[in-house]
């Protein structure tokens, strides 16, 4: 495989159980009426989505070598470069009770590995020998134990100085050091949902404008491209030029597991692609759909994705 054009980077995998319901019952004994296990975490998800975006992607990431050969098997099928490192053990398992024809998603998270320093300074290593200027790093999802909460801002520094794009969607501490980061070390891209954005940041952001005037401080401190996902409201696309809020045509039904996932991987499609404002937005959003349609797949077909993108609804905003 030449070399890749994106490479994802994942601390935390999981194997995904969704197991679907007809609601959720707390307390009482239910029948499920379908139980399905896939490769996760979300930079494994976002690998999936830019190989279906026919992007050339290497998966980074520490797994368990008990149960790696499902990852083994995803990586296979999709021409994903197999760069994750083995560690004994096993791969948590994260249940997923998908309930309300996938109207509600119940997460249980499972304990994952404990990794230590040692084990971030050999994904750092592996890091390094993929970097280069252009490259999309895509540093996402939680931090196992064992690890402190600037890991992602030590790899973000290391990706940016290499002259790589960094897109981070991580949470709580993690996504608040990352930003803290000076000018020159600030990632490209983020993608957190509101809740998590106001975490990070210590603002509150109710409305709209609030949420534009949050966006607005982080590109003046360096970042490029911020997307802020508002569930049924859509998502917020801003960048120094300007900033939209897109909405998908229809809304998607079944489990929303992965979407987000596949609306990063729309934005690195786009990256490459040198897209403006709008049409990654219309891509990314795109992305995202094109993924919910495809449950439980966990794929997108890049004809899929061009076809909805020319229906995704934009809505210029006006900062305030």
């Amino acid at each position: 495989m030449n070399a890749p054009q994106a490479i994802t980077v994942t601390l935390n995998p999981a194997i995904d159980q969704l197991v679907t319901l007809d609601a959720l019952l707390p307390g009482q004994v239910q029948r499920a009426l379908g139980s399905v296990q896939a490769p996760g975490g979300k930079g494994i998800n976002v690998a999936a989505a830019l190989a279906g975006l026919g992007i050339s992607t290497a998966a980074l990431g520490v797994l368990g070598s008990d149960n790696a050969g499902m990852f083994e098997a995803l990586f296979a099928q999709r021409g994903i470069a197999d760069a994750c490192l083995r560690v004994p053990g096993q791969t948590r398992t994260n249940i997923k009770l998908v309930a309300d024809g996938g109207r509600q998603t119940t997460d249980i998270n499972l304990p994952g590995l404990v990794l230590a320093e040692a084990h971030l300074d050999a994904v750092m290593s592996t890091l390094a020998r993929y970097l280069r200027p252009g490259l999309a790093v895509v540093l996402s999802g939680s931090l196992p134990a064992g690890l402190p909460a600037d890991s992602w801002a030590r790899l973000q520094a290391q990706a940016v100085a290499a002259g790589a794009d960094v897109l981070l969607d991580t949470s709580e501490g993690p996504l608040a050091a990352a930003l803290a980061a000076p000018h020159a070390a600030m990632p490209w891209a983020i993608k957190p949902n509101r809740e998590e954005l106001q975490a990070a940041t210590g603002l509150r952001l109710d409305g709209r404008d609030a949420l534009l005037a949050a966006a607005r401080r982080l590109l003046d401190r360096g970042l490029g491209l911020a997307v802020v996902s508002m569930g049924e409201e859509g998502a917020l696309f801003a960048t120094t030029q300007g900033a939209v809020i897109a909405r998908p045509p229809q809304r998607a039904r079944g489990s929303s597991v992965g979407a987000g996932d596949a609306m990063v991987a729309g934005m690195v499609a786009a990256r490459l692609r040198g897209l403006d404002l709008a049409d990654t937005a219309r891509l990314s959003t795109a992305s995202a759909l094109a993924w919910l349609q495809a449950v439980p797949a966990r794929e997108v077909d890049a004809n899929r994705v061009q076809a909805l993108a020319a229906s995704v609804l934009l809505e210029p905003c006006q900062w305030p």
